[in-house]
């Protein structure tokens, strides 16, 4: 006989979970004292928020559910932008949170929220485990739909009365993820037709298309027909941006040139992609354009967004059948040389006359970073920097919000990444996003992570400055000041850089980046 909450903790072991983020509480107690005694670690975080990031990262990075856990009440409101993110990035997240005895829910009760009613809007499921019987179908269910393509976020509230009942039962076995079938034939032979049939076809390439491991057969069937590829800010290195087909983001270009291109397009395959993250009444206002959706759900149903074909399978096996029915004279790169402009546009050094911008000091971060390296970008005007200016060589690599699109995901997030992947990690912010979750700097020295972290310094909300200046040629409620950064990042005991200068700032990267100790590196923008 055990208690539950050691009996959830087994289940937890048994879905190969290693590490639980979260802050302590004392409806939890007895689940602490349960993970201390297994083989998972919890990581006492400083605020609910940076474990739910975290949470969501890993999952990104690794396909396998990250576990964040708090008490009730604050705790776990204090969870839900971190669990809300992970369900519209389509990151698979588990989110626990304990909750007081059942006998004081049926009135008021201090701290006592319906937290399961409360997370139901933004979790793919959740449910009390309101009888120690059920834990082991609870755990399992929580895992198998949160990492069931489409991933997200699952919640399970864990009364402290439950935790502590003795109970004599068993984890249920992890089995092999769910498959979806090939592709139907004919809907890939009609796909590969239109392709043929089109003047300007290309490929679009989102989220699902790194998500699903399927880069590799997005560059195949490019490396065959010649089919230009534009990615969304979150489909980032589901083809290298050294490949001539590369036309990097949406909006990439001084200009916004791959927007121009995919305007020009008569035919669009979308590869794995949300409607959440990209508008498509963007790049298909009038309609016109033929659309073959090819993704592991149907396409939502929207008037800018009405495929003329759907292939729903497994995305990798339905690009390699598509190819299969195509020829290798099919396409062409009909995009000129505007490849190579892009990528000249992003890669050139600034020089001593240039200001100090984000877009201008990115090709000295690339350069200190290595093709796997890693860089998780916060939310703000950066974020659109480097989804549009930030040259991506392997999938995986660029981390960027784009369903939620949260602010003060970057430091916990990188955190999370440095524990996930053997590689170096950037973490790149704003002012403003970085303050909001910098505390978990101390988290990050205690668990001896070694990341860098680069602030782009404008003293302002700048994303939101720049839309108001569009609409109104003025801004206002959007001005911040600064602390001391370098001193901040010291009294961690963390190196800390404030470059004068691109050969300073140029150093500082060199130096930091490939290092594998935590550094912060404060750039002022002009």
């Amino acid at each position: 006989m055990a208690t539950t909450a050691a009996l959830l903790v087994d289940c937890l072991e048994a879905e190969g979970v290693e590490r639980v983020f979260g802050v302590p509480g004392e409806e939890i107690e007895d689940l602490l004292f349960a993970l201390r005694a297994s083989t998972i670690r919890f990581i006492p975080t400083r605020h609910e928020q940076g474990a739910a990031f975290m949470a969501d990262v890993h999952g990104r990075l690794t396909g396998a559910a990250g576990v964040c856990l708090s008490t009730l009440g604050p705790g776990a409101t204090n969870l839900m932008t971190g669990v809300a993110d992970a369900q519209l990035d389509k990151s698979p997240v588990v989110a626990i949170t304990g909750q007081g005895g059942r006998e004081r829910l049926h009135k008021e009760s201090h701290q006592a929220l319906d937290v399961v009613d409360v997370f139901e809007p933004i979790v793919e499921w959740n449910t009390q485990i309101g009888e120690p019987e059920i834990a082991p179908e609870s755990v399992r269910k929580a895992f198998k739909l949160a990492e069931y393509e489409k991933p997200g976020a699952t919640h399970l509230e864990f009364p402290e009365d439950v935790a502590a009942t003795e109970i004599d039962a068993e984890p249920i076995d992890r089995r092999d993820p769910v498959r979806r079938p090939d592709p139907d034939d004919e809907s890939a032979a009609r796909a590969a037709q239109l392709i043929a049939d089109a003047e300007r076809p290309l490929l679009l390439a989102g989220n699902g298309a790194v998500r699903t491991r399927a880069s590799e057969q997005v560059r195949a069937v490019v490396d065959r027909v010649g089919l230009p590829v534009v990615e969304t800010y979150m489909g980032k290195g589901a083809i290298s941006d050294r490949e001539p087909a590369s036309l990097m983001t949406l909006d990439s270009g001084p200009d916004e040139e791959a927007a121009r291109a995919i305007e020009r397009a008569d035919c669009v395959v979308a590869v794995g992609y949300d409607i959440a993250e990209h508008d498509p009444q963007g790049w298909n206002p009038d309609r016109e354009k033929t659309i073959i959706h090819v993704d592991y759900e149907p396409a939502e149903v929207y008037r800018h967004y009405n495929p003329d074909v759907e292939i729903v399978a497994d995305v990798g096996a339905a690009l390699s059948a598509i190819a299969d029915d195509l020829s290798a004279a099919a396409c062409s790169l009909w995009c000129d040389d505007l490849h190579d402009r892009l990528l000249e546009g992003v890669t050139e050094p600034p020089t001593d006359g240039d200001p100090v911008t984000v877009r201008n000091a990115l090709p000295l971060l690339r350069e200190a970073m290595a093709d796997s390296d890693v860089l998780v970008s916060d939310v703000g005007s950066h974020k659109m920097a480097i989804a549009q200016s930030f040259p991506t060589y392997e999938p995986n690599t660029c981390v960027i919000s784009n369903g939620l699109a949260s602010m003060g995901i970057a430091v916990p997030g990188a955190l999370a990444a440095d524990l996930a992947v053997d590689a170096n990690v950037v973490a790149g912010t704003g002012d403003g996003g970085f303050l909001m979750n910098a505390a978990e700097l101390e988290t990050a020295t205690r668990l001896d992570c070694g990341f860098t972290t680069v602030v782009f310094d404008d003293e302002d909300y700048g994303l939101i400055s720049e839309k108001q200046e569009a609409h109104r040629d003025d801004h206002t409620g959007t001005e911040l000041t600064t602390p001391d950064l370098v001193t901040f990042a010291e009294s961690f005991g963390i190196e800390a850089y404030r470059p004068d200068g691109w050969d300073e700032l140029e150093a500082a990267f060199a130096g930091a980046v490939p290092s594998d100790e935590l550094a912060v590196i404060q750039v002022r923008l002009e």
